[in-house]
């Protein structure tokens, strides 16, 4: 008894646990997704490692300020005949020689290259942050657009299963209207093709749904979506009052704090340095460059003449003495003077003047743009406003209308036909909201786009 009682205990604790974990189910809100999505985007990812390529090219740059120095060291064998260094015969010998040197090189003055190169790898790594930082606005704007797919679907669907609800209630008061006389039978088969249709809805929206929270699932990196849920956010509203800003006002804030402003007016700096890089190709270059050499020989030696006239050897010195003996320096500066080299270099720089150009018309081009997204945005968002607001008045009409119809079917003075079409227009008038609802909550939040005013404060680092 004792053992049952315990059983019971451990399936009760076992059983308690499962439900707990189970209503503890994570719902995401929305700035918890962009959040999410900020640091494990794989696009967002892939911007930081060129910020990261961007900063590895700026100490290249740095590194032509610095000397190159090398070391280098030899050993060779000749074997067979050759020329004998000490008596400068030919014979047949094996002969070992040692080299050791060191060199080292400095760029004095190269047309202000390296300084304008260096410059330009440190602009680059603004333009590289700014690219991240569109980057990561444009999968914020992505993810809420997403986010609030999802409650579009949800809301749409629990309308579906309502209208289902309804339409079942129906059924089953029709069949007893059918079976006392008061309707006929016909309009119990349309009412079951009503529910059939209704059935076919609810399936389209609930894959809808799933679709919804896969796209969102992917823009987080998520790998498990089918338990993927947000949290049912459903107000309307303009949080930051941003419709009551003008046009203009938006538009001059946007000019101050859009990124691809910054990004355009970025790489206009980097084409202007590109331009003064081509033109140093036209100065002189000055470097100056130093040398060390030494070498060791293990052939033998002349040490004297014999009384006949010919050489004496004698074993080799010691190899480090060798090295101390034949060590060598030489040093000195190299004067490059252009003068003629097929054009190249008054190409290079018409090249790079060109692209100057374009960078500018690409700046002003983007001003362009900004100003008329913005300006679009605002009338979308206006324009959305007021398709929401009719639709809620339509919606209210509409409701009125089918309570009347309702009225008038249950004492048998509507047909089952007329009947349904006002209750189709009513589902109709539902969807309607709920579509221009979410569509002025997302034009509401590109206003703020454009105003500054994130869905999440974003971190550069």
């Amino acid at each position: 008894m004792k053992i049952n009682k315990y059983n019971s205990l451990v399936f009760a604790i076992l059983f308690g646990f499962g439900l707990s974990a189970q209503a503890q189910t994570k719902q995401w809100t929305l700035e918890e997704s962009v959040r999410y999505a900020l640091e494990n985007n794989i696009t967002i990812k892939l911007s930081e490692l060129d910020v990261k390529n961007a900063d590895i090219d700026k100490k290249d740059a740095f590194g032509n300020y610095l000397p190159s120095v090398n070391g280098n060291a030899s050993h060779s064998w000749n074997i067979g005949l050759n020329q004998d260094v000490t008596t400068g015969l030919l014979r047949n010998q094996t002969t070992q020689y040692s080299s050791v040197g060191l060199s080292a090189g400095v760029d004095i003055y190269k047309g202000l290259q390296i300084q304008n190169t260096y410059r330009r790898a440190k602009l680059s790594i603004i333009a590289s942050q700014y690219q991240l930082l569109k980057m990561q606005e444009d999968i914020s704007l992505n993810v809420a657009n997403a986010f609030l797919q999802i409650l579009s679907y949800k809301e749409e669907l629990k309308v579906k299963k309502e209208q289902l609800s309804i339409d079942e209630k129906r059924l089953k008061r029709s069949e007893e209207m059918v079976n006392a006389g008061t309707i006929p039978r016909g309009d119990l088969y349309d009412l079951k093709a009503t529910i059939a249709t209704d059935q076919q809805a609810i399936t389209v929206s609930e894959n809808n749904l799933l679709i919804s929270k896969l796209s969102l699932a992917q823009l987080l990196q998520l790998k498990e979506f089918a338990d993927f849920d947000v949290v049912d956010d459903t107000n309307a509203k303009d949080e930051n009052n941003i419709m009551a800003q003008t046009p203009t006002e938006i538009y001059n804030k946007a000019k101050e704090t859009r990124t691809e402003l910054k990004l355009a007016q970025t790489n206009l700096e980097i084409a202007e340095k590109n331009v003064a890089i081509a033109k140093g190709a036209y100065q002189p270059t000055l470097s100056g460059f130093y040398g060390f050499n030494t070498r060791a020989s293990y052939s033998d030696k002349v040490i004297g003449v014999d009384a006949n006239g010919d050489p004496i050897l004698g074993g080799p010195d010691p190899v480090f003495q060798q090295f101390s003996d034949n060590k060598g320096h030489n040093f000195g500066f190299q004067l490059n003077v252009p003068i003629f080299n097929g054009f190249a270099v008054r190409n290079n720089v018409e090249r790079n003047k060109v692209s100057l150009e374009k960078s500018k018309i690409d700046l002003e081009q983007k001003s362009l743009d900004l100003q008329r997204n913005v300006y679009t945005a605002f009338t979308n968002a206006k324009g959305a406003l007021n398709t929401y607001e009719s639709s809620t008045v339509t919606l209210e009409a509409r409701q009125q209308a089918y309570n009347y119809a309702k009225e008038k079917y249950d004492v048998g003075l509507m047909n089952s036909f007329d009947f349904t079409q006002a209750q189709t227009l009513l589902t109709n008038a539902q969807s309607d909201v709920i579509r221009t609802k979410y569509d002025y909550m997302f034009k509401i939040k590109i206003l703020e786009f454009y105003f500054g005013i994130p869905i999440v404060p974003i971190i550069t680092k």
